[in-house]
């Protein structure tokens, strides 16, 4: 891609109204505007990442066991009312009316939606345990939207929901997806701890928020550090890794402001091992029993005949707000990495030459040479003076710079990652170090 013909309206300055470094960075250079109060275009650069981020989540999700399917935006009032939640979710539900009378709402979660589905389709055992997942948009009219993506009304979320024949096999099917929530964040190069938190509308009796530290959260979390050692890399989908997860974030203390238990911390935390800190929310799972399959009738026979409510667990993650979430972790010193695995581009070329000279023609030829072997390029052909060049791509962020221009031979490259010492290359080795860093075979 020529930069000159891309979409990406970088700004010199922001509004005052953009008071955390991701609202700020992701205005700056061009990844969203704001079109009305909490409700965002996402624009070329934005897009791109968000729909990489939506990857790693979907391809993870797939391995866990859930199926993926898509449910509307725009969802009857008469399915939340029989669960008894339309009144009382309160006035973040967008309700809305057709031409013919009838009243709607903007799907703000889809509990009532997915438990309508599996009652028509579902009645033996034999289909459990079920998970069913979409990644969808979403809309909570939020009294005072703020910090950009981070706190909008109109998002997009990953939700998944599980249906099991009974609590044991539920607690399980929890287990399962939070080793799949920190599989995923590790991918994203997060740092995710479960905490327990409260159910809020959603209901049940068990919840985990999944939380990343960082200065510029909104919530308070009081923590032991050693919950912190857990590599969930090697870990399979069974049963004993579900326990190996369930012990560990049992074992030791984490929990949000609403849920701490002050006395409870100090007696079973040391005093070198307390951490209280900011953090972010970017995934939310519940377990919740038989909350809605009870007044919605969802049942199914069982195999000694009777006719059980099945046993239900909800798991959202904020896709869109994982962008905000990726750069509050990143973004440091007017420097942004963004993670290999959702770089916009795999590699910037910094073009010092002029139109059509021989650095420019250099510059053009290793621009073909790079998508010949499969790598994303982005390639500086304007006519900014190499300040504003370098400036303009530490704030894009991709991992990995070349910087033509008269210094070297022919054959020859300036090549750095982000935050690392730059060091000359030939063609051939910088093809092979992009290639074993994103893992690119032609």
């Amino acid at each position: 891609m020529k930069l000159s013909k891309y979409f990406l309206p970088v700004l010199k300055d922001v509004s005052s109204d953009a008071k955390i470094k991701s609202h700020q960075l992701m205005l700056r250079i061009g990844m969203i505007r704001q079109s009305s109060a909490g409700i965002y275009s996402w624009l070329p650069l934005g897009y791109k990442i968000l729909k990489k981020i939506e990857k790693v989540v979907r391809e993870e999700q797939d391995k866990s066991g859930a199926i993926e399917m898509l449910m509307p935006t725009i969802q009857s009032s008469d399915i939340w009312r029989e669960s008894g939640r339309y009144e009382s979710y309160g006035e973040e539900m967008l309700r809305i009316k057709d031409r013919q009378d009838r009243e709607l709402l903007y799907g703000p979660t889809n509990e009532e939606l997915i438990t309508q589905l599996f009652r028509d389709n579902i009645k033996s055992y034999k289909s459990l345990p079920l998970m069913l997942y979409h990644i969808q948009w979403k809309f909570r009219d939020e009294i005072r939207p703020r910090f950009g993506i981070m706190r909008c009304r109109e998002f997009l979320m990953k939700d998944t929901y599980s249906f099991d024949l009974s609590e044991e096999d539920a607690q399980k099917t929890y287990f399962r997806m939070m080793l799949c929530y920190l599989k995923t964040f590790q991918k994203l190069e997060l740092k995710a701890i479960p905490t327990k938190a409260e159910t809020g509308p959603i209901g049940g009796d068990l919840s985990h928020e999944f939380i990343i530290l960082a200065d510029t959260g909104e919530s308070e979390i009081y923590l032991n550090k050693d919950i912190l050692n857990f590599d969930p890399s090697n870990l399979k989908y069974i049963e004993k890794s579900f326990l190996e997860v369930s012990n560990h974030y049992s074992k030791y203390y984490s929990a949000t402001t609403e849920m701490h238990d002050k006395e409870r911390f100090e007696k079973t935390t040391i005093k070198k091992s307390q951490m209280i800190k900011k953090g972010i929310e970017v995934g939310h799972i519940f377990y919740f029993g038989q909350k809605y399959s009870k007044p919605l009738n969802a049942i199914v026979n069982s195999k000694d005949g009777k006719n059980v409510n099945v046993y239900m667990g909800s798991y959202g993650i904020g896709v869109s707000r994982l962008v905000g979430a990726i750069i509050e972790a990143n973004y440091n010193n007017n420097i942004m990495k963004w993670p290999k695995l959702i770089t916009p581009f795999h590699v910037a070329i910094i073009n010092l030459g002029k139109k059509n000279d021989s650095i420019s023609k250099k510059a053009f030829k290793l621009y073909d040479e790079l998508l010949n072997n499969n790598f994303e390029v982005i390639i500086d052909d304007t006519e900014n003076n190499p300040s504003n060049k370098f400036k303009n791509f530490d704030l894009i962020g991709i991992p990995f710079q070349i910087i033509v221009g008269s210094k070297n031979k022919d054959e020859e490259f300036e090549f750095k990652e982000l935050g690392k010492e730059t060091k000359v290359v030939k063609i051939e080795e910088l093809i092979n170090i992009l290639k074993k860093e994103y893992k690119i075979v032609k």
